[in-house]
């Protein structure tokens, strides 16, 4: 047996799915084959973490990586490397903003191609419905995509229109019988001006986005999901308002899921700069009370998980010299901080470790259909794994960021959560700020 066939990895804190307890991981070709108390004597490899938290790997279902077309907003390399420094060992890439985007067989093929050579974590895709796509369903699930994703609103990309009832109505009978999700941007805009004069105001731009557009969007989803049966996501809720309906959807056993994202639980809308566009995305952060909500949320499973909604885009379409929220892109480029900034915001809660794998890694993985290879450190899992110390202070720098562009909310924040390791099917990618192996990672399609 070759010693990467047979390896141990030992920490004094394994995040398991019944608790976190010393533990010893049996790895083998890249397999968790079981996990015991004490190192076995014939184990070629073994690796000692002593007090580092072992957890599952992050897996961030709501990513732009934005290649090919638009690599110079972010691409394959930079996002998937910015990935691994964070300990996320599985994304799954959205159907915009590539260009092409992803809504037909031939651009699918398109976004296969450009990731060779470019793929430092593993990697599965989102196709995308829009109007008149109807046909190209049926050819994308075949070709392995996870699910689908749709806009209710404009989505910033003209090539990526927003679809109403009667599309998804169309498409929603397909994406079931296949048991595949949809994702859906909920925001229904109507044409009230609420944006006022001036254009650099947080405030202005929170108004412009009122919560009553997710919530009528969530209603008239939940609709749909009721009516065919169809595996619903809600995507980055941030309105409290839609709680209610969502409660009841899930008391009711419809297939409904929904999740929200660091920044709606780490910022609160008072305290937004004026002018400071990292801060914009859609829906917007909401106030202090909203956000509380979020939180409880969270907690009580009405919420099912955490994700990034990592957007990234360059310095002139962020507006960053004008601070105007009106023209800015919206979107928050965060994925190499998906767990420190979600543990940073916890660990103030009371929430534990425990948590944050449930938020972070095992909830995640259901929706794109990993459940039962990713997401856990179990006997049958892959072995792809964090090792990060929780107690541990470090600054948000722009040297320490790896994705493109170094425009986040997150910089000079002072976060709680170093990680230290990544590992992707038992190999250590990543330690201590280094890369060890790029290109391990792997596409994840539906058919494999």
């Amino acid at each position: 047996m070759s010693p990467t066939n047979n390896k141990a990895i030992r920490s004094n804190r394994v995040v398991m799915p019944d608790g976190v307890r010393p533990a010893v991981v049996l790895i083998r070709d890249g397999m968790i084959v079981d996990v015991i108390e004490d190192v076995p004597e014939n184990i070629v490899e073994t690796t000692d973490l002593g007090n580092y938290v072992l957890m599952p790997g992050v897996i961030d279902p709501h990513v732009h990586i934005n290649e090919p077309g638009r690599t110079e907003w972010e691409g394959f390399d930079t996002g998937t490397k910015a990935a691994i420094a964070g300990g996320v060992t599985m994304l799954v890439d959205m159907p915009l903003n590539a260009d092409p985007v992803t809504t037909t067989k031939r651009s699918f093929e398109l976004k296969l191609e450009s990731t060779k050579g470019k793929l430092h974590t593993n990697c599965g895709f989102w196709g995308g419905v829009v109007p008149g796509n109807e046909k190209d369903i049926e050819p994308l699930i075949k070709s392995g995509v996870l699910g689908f994703k749709a806009f209710l609103t404009h989505s910033g990309i003209d090539e990526f229109p927003n679809v109403g009832e009667r599309e998804l109505e169309k498409v929603m009978p397909i994406i079931a019988h296949h048991g595949l999700p949809l994702l859906v941007h909920c925001e229904l805009s109507d044409e009230i001006d609420r944006t006022g004069k001036d254009p650099r105001s947080y405030r202005n731009y929170l108004a412009s986005r009122p919560k009553q557009w997710e919530n009528s969007a969530v209603n008239m989803m939940i609709s749909l999901c009721k009516k065919f049966n169809c595996r619903t996501h809600i995507v980055h809720l941030s309105s409290v308002g839609a709680l209610p309906m969502i409660v009841k959807a899930k008391n009711e056993g419809l297939p409904l899921t929904v999740e929200t994202c660091q920044h709606y639980l780490y910022f609160n809308a008072e305290d937004i700069p004026d002018g400071n566009t990292a801060y914009k995305c859609a829906p917007p952060i909401r106030e202090k009370a909203n956000n509380d909500l979020l939180w409880e949320a969270l907690k009580n499973g009405i919420i099912d998980y955490v994700a990034t909604d990592h957007s990234p885009a360059p310095p002139a379409m962020k507006e960053t010299e004008s601070g105007n929220f009106m023209k800015a892109w919206g979107g928050i480029a965060s994925i190499q901080f998906a767990l420190p900034v979600l543990w940073s915001a916890a660990k103030k809660r009371g929430h534990t470790l425990s948590d944050i794998a449930k938020w972070l890694c095992e909830n995640p993985a259901r929706l794109p259909g990993q459940e039962k290879i990713r997401g856990k450190i179990a006997k049958g899992y892959a072995a792809d794994l964090v090792a990060w110390k929780p107690e541990e202070i470090f600054i948000v720098t722009k040297e320490l960021i790896e994705h493109k562009h170094k425009i986040t909310p997150y910089i000079d924040k002072e976060l709680y959560g170093v990680v230290q390791q990544t590992w992707l099917d038992g190999e250590k990618v990543f330690d201590r700020g280094k890369f060890l192996h790029l290109n391990k990672g792997k596409t994840i399609l539906r058919t494999s």
